[in-house]
């Protein structure tokens, strides 16, 4: 798995070269909360990836025709095939490297752990916000919401076993 890209490329930068073949390439944000669900399926089911960041604030002129909205993540692979929305790309890795399977086959099974993670979709918006927090008036009470959420994420995880789907 190659490492992630120090740098986050902007306006005027180059376009990458194509996708090397065996390897799914994903373009990011450092600290986007839903770049990392994608980035975090990747390293779960050890997907050789390269990550290249994007300054989101001075997006590359090029970046547009991966996705026309301009948002992450965005996946591409080496038959230049493009996936975005993180919840789209994290499915997308899991079927199309079915090796080591995060979802159920059975649909009641996959219908509740999908429940049971949209529960927590909350929890990215939080964390945003809590880092975009200027104000210390705005922090105890974005601290005791991500707590709160946290703390049913914990014991909901604990009650589930993803890799058990018999």
């Amino acid at each position: 798995m190659s490492g992630e890209s120090s740098r986050s490329l902007g306006k005027g930068s180059a376009p990458p070269g194509p996708v090397p073949e065996g390897q799914i390439r994903v373009y990011s944000m450092r600290f986007c909360p839903f770049a990392q669900r994608t980035l975090m399926v990747l390293k779960a089911k050890g997907i050789r990836h390269e990550v290249i960041n994007i300054n989101l604030k001075n997006k590359p002129e090029w970046f547009f025709e991966k996705n026309p909205l301009g948002l992450v993540p965005v996946l591409e692979n080496s038959q230049g095939h493009l996936v975005t929305e993180s919840v789209i790309t994290c499915e997308y890795l899991d079927e199309a490297y079915p090796e080591k399977k995060l979802f159920p086959d059975d649909p009641y099974k996959k219908a509740r752990q999908k429940m049971t993670l949209e529960s927590f979709s909350k929890v990215p918006p939080l964390i945003a916000s809590f880092v975009r927090s200027k104000r210390k008036e705005d922090s105890p009470n974005l601290r005791e919401a991500l707590e709160n959420e946290f703390k049913k994420l914990e014991e909901v995880l604990a009650s589930l076993d993803f890799h058990r789907h018999g």
